[in-house]
């Protein structure tokens, strides 16, 4: 019997990208039963009652943003722009206090790692032209006192 992994899906309202219902990623066994959009429509009140062209879905691969949600993370509306989730994360000093949504820390961190490389390679290309810089200094300081 194969395991049937299915992705989160996130129905949100096309015009301003607030999520109306999340449905968290499921795993079941070989018979398990996956709903189309029309199911979800009948199964949560909160889409029942919509004009199904108002509302976007995004669906996700099992796994997808894991690390986000691990980490306290809710997604609260979909840049429209990019079709991306943004996250509200709480904050540990203080969870009361609601935070501004943002991008997932995921892809936060996997664009910091991109900038951190770009930034290294930037910085031992310098280093080697400073060091050129000087042995021409050098160079130049042995030929000007012969």
């Amino acid at each position: 019997m194969m395991p049937t992994y299915v992705g989160a899906k996130v129905y949100y309202d096309v015009l301003n990208g607030a999520v109306l219902q999340y449905i968290p990623q499921q795993l079941g066994g070989d018979g398990m039963t996956i709903l189309t959009r029309e199911d979800d429509f009948r199964a949560y009140k909160t889409l029942l009652d919509r004009v199904p062209e108002s509302v976007g879905l995004l669906q996700f691969d099992y796994g997808d943003y894991e690390s986000d949600f691990d980490a306290g993370g809710v997604i609260t509306n979909i840049n429209l722009g990019i079709m991306e989730p943004y996250f509200e994360y709480p904050d540990p000093t203080d969870p009361e206090t609601p935070q501004e949504p943002r991008p997932a820390l995921s892809k936060q961190v996997e664009t910091l790692m991109q900038d951190n490389t770009l930034l290294k390679a930037q910085s031992k290309a310098l280093a080697e032209r400073a060091a050129f810089t000087d042995d021409v200094i050098a160079e130049i300081a042995i030929e000007v006192y012969r």
